[in-house]
Parts: structure tokens; sequence; C-alpha cells
């Protein structure tokens, strides 16, 4: 049986190292591989090394566990390098969130688009090339596979500005998945979905049923007018608008649109995350100290980073629903140099985007505009460039006042200042 080297970097993260534990322990496909935990917090990595023995142990999964501080000491050898960092995350996602809010910009979750999504790029970026260039001098030939947001700007950042085989994986689709069959009535799994566009706003091209084929479409028109009127109400009513439902929340989707704060302006919720971040501890601080290991982490979490690993090292050709990879005319009619998130397909020989040809042209537009938005924010992060963040700023279309973006830029640079440097 193939074997090989996965290094996981941010595996101290214990809600994302979690699903990835359960994906890669609840198969034998990776026996006699080799998973090397990376994190700089020493006690969160005992932590998530300690349970990875306990649950590589009970699963029967048979892969080799070791840990450390140093990727350079992780990346020789290493033909697969998952990433979950983040940079000191709730603190400067709250202030990502508030600032701008401060000078009356009515925005979502300040993550992936609008004022928050620049500086996310802007301090995230760096670390990343740096991994990147790690990578390059060590393990060449390796995969980089992500799960880090802004996820868009991070792999069009990776097309633009390396030669790494990258793709950045994320759940949305399957969100808009489970969002369309409830509104159906029907079983998740008797839904079959094709999504394109960018990460965290895909469109359903289209949607049907797994086991006949048919069109759910009408269906789902019919079945949502009567539906829950406050179930996902922005996304309706751009559905009503374009007339392809869009993946995959109004707070995500949202992000991106000068109006998507009518879809709620409330932010992440950074208390329901800490409360469910001590509950996640204290359930693995149990199993580590002998208790049952629930029933829960012995199956796969439905996320898709062991799939793709098996499927690239057996050569076992998987269609994977969604992959944030760089356009290079996937899309027609999406800018060649933008990220886009389509199916794609893997198999020994690597990752094969599946061409989408042209979207509708309305579809395109909302896309293509936010697609110069990460172009800017990513060239900021690279060169450091404040003059072209205040342009990512003004290009955005959340931005609503130039005097605001210019006191956003100055206060969430100084913020930011430890993190931003230039990456080329």
């Amino acid at each position: 049986m193939n074997t090989t080297k996965i290094v996981f970097i941010g595996a101290g993260s214990m809600s994302f190292g979690l699903s990835m534990f359960k994906d890669m322990f609840s198969s034998k496909e990776l026996a006699g591989s080799t998973l090397t935990l990376v994190d700089l917090n020493e006690g969160s990595l005992e932590r998530m090394y300690q349970l990875a023995l306990r649950m590589n142990a009970e699963s029967g999964a048979g892969m080799l566990i070791e840990k450390t501080s140093d990727r350079l000491e992780a990346l020789p050898g290493a033909e697969f390098v998952v990433n979950s960092i983040a940079i000191d995350r709730n603190r400067l996602w709250k202030l990502d969130f508030e600032i701008p809010r401060k000078y009356g910009i009515r925005h979502t979750l300040g993550e992936n688009g609008g004022p928050g999504g620049v500086f996310f790029t802007l301090r995230t970026i760096p670390l990343i090339m740096d991994i990147i260039r790690d990578m390059e001098r060590l393990c060449p030939d390796a995969y980089f596979i992500n799960f880090t947001n802004p996820e868009s700007r991070l792999i069009l950042a990776l097309g633009l500005y390396s030669n790494i085989r990258s793709i950045g994986l994320c759940h949305g689709v399957f969100m808009g998945q489970n969002d369309v069959a409830k509104i159906m009535g029907l079983p998740s799994e008797q839904v079959d979905v094709l999504g394109a566009g960018m990460n965290h706003f895909q469109w359903l091209l289209e949607i049907r049923h797994r086991d006949t084929g048919e069109d759910l479409y009408p269906l789902l028109r019919e079945k949502e007018k009567d539906f829950d009127p406050e179930f996902m109400p922005l996304t309706r009513k751009l559905f009503h608008a374009f007339k392809y439902w869009l993946t995959c929340s109004d707070d995500h989707l949202g992000e991106y649109l000068a109006y998507g704060w009518e879809g709620g302006e409330e932010g992440y919720d950074f208390e329901g995350d800490e409360r469910y971040r001590v509950e996640i501890q204290d359930q693995i601080d149990a199993v580590i100290a002998g208790g049952s290991l629930p029933e829960a982490w012995k199956s796969p979490s439905g996320e898709r980073g062991a799939a793709l690993i098996t499927a690239v090292l057996h050569n076992k050709k998987v269609i994977l629903e969604a992959g944030v990879i760089h356009n290079r005319g996937t899309i027609h009619n999406l800018p060649y140099d933008c990220a886009v998130e389509v199916p794609v397909a893997v198999d020994g020989s690597g990752i094969h985007p599946l061409s989408i040809g042209k979207l509708p042209e309305p579809l395109a537009g909302l896309l293509t505009s936010q697609s110069v938005v990460q172009k800017l924010s990513v060239e900021a992060a690279i060169h450091a460039s404040k003059e072209l963040a205040l342009q990512a700023l003004l290009v955005d279309p959340v931005i609503n006042s130039i005097t605001a973006a210019e006191k956003i830029l100055e206060e969430l640079w100084e913020v930011n200042k430890p993190y931003i440097r230039p990456s080329i």
C-alpha cells in the first residue's frame, strides 16, 4: 500500500483539528503514513497530539503520529501540507468588525469581504508565503491544502506568486445543499448540486435529484414561496432576482455586497465561539484522561481534505464538490487571474478543475467586481502597500465613504502593523 507524509500546520486548532482527525482516522487508506502535527502553541499542540495518538490507536488507522513546533523540521519529505493557521483570531477579527462600524460602515462578518477582508488578507498572506517559500525549498512537489480564511485571496496569492500546487477547501457548498433540501422537504443526501463562483459566493447552477437526475429547481421555486420568511432572507431575495440559489449563508455572501447588511449585521458570535472552544477542550481533555471516545468522532466529518489526499495517493479518481483554485480559464467570463470555487476531479496526477464555461452575465457581473477587490488586496499584502490597501477599500462595494475608508485604513493598519511586511 502507498504511504505518505502529511504535515498539518495549525494542528492545535481544536475544532478543525478534530475534523481532520475524524477523517484521517476513520479510514484505513492512510495506514503506514506519517502525520506530523505543527503548532507554535505548545499546550494546544500537546493536547492534539495526545488526542491523535488515542484516535489512531482506537480506530486501527495505523498511522505514525509526530509533533513539532518547528515547521522546518516537519516539511522535508512531505507530500501534503494541510494549513489551518490563524493569527490572534478572535481579538483581531473583532477589531476588523468593530472599527469599520465606528466609522459608519454597515457590514456582516468582516472576514472574507469588506474592510475586514482586506485586513485579514494583509496580516495572513505574509505568514502563508513564509510557509510556501519553505515548501519550495524543502518539499517542492507537495500539495498545499488550505482551510484558512480568506480562502479566495490566499489561493489567488499562491496562484500569482508560487508554483506550489494549492487548493482551498470549504464546506460552504454543502451548507447550500442542506438549505435547499430543507426548503424542498427532501433528505440532503438525495440532492445533488453543481456550484460555481467564489468561496462563500457560489451560484448553484444545477440542483438535481441524486437518484433520478430530475431538475429540482422547479420544486425549489414552488416550495420556497411558502417557506419560513425568516429563513435566509437575503439569499432568497437574490434568488428571486437572479433565479439561482447562492451559498453559503446570508452573513457570508453578504460580505461581498453593498446591501449585504440587510441579511443581518450583528457580526460573528465570538462569545458563542469561545464557549464552544471551551466545551471541545473539555471533551478532548476527558478523552485524553481515559474517557470514552464519542461515537461522532469515529466517523468522517464531511470535510474533504482526507478524501483529496487518498485520491492522489492511491490514484483513485474522486470528484470533490468544491475546490478554491486559480481560475486560469475555468470560468470563461471571469478574470484569468482570480480565484474561483468549482468542482474538481482528483487522481494520482493531481487536481483537475471541471470547466464551467460561461456563467450567466448577471452572475458573472457580481463576481467580477469582487475579483478586482481581491486582486488589489492581495497585491497590497504582497507588497505591504498602504496605497494599494486604500484602493482595495475604495473599490469594495461595502465601503460607502472615502473619509471612512481613510480612517479605517489608518486605525487598522496600526493594529496589524506587526504582521504586515513584503512577501517577495
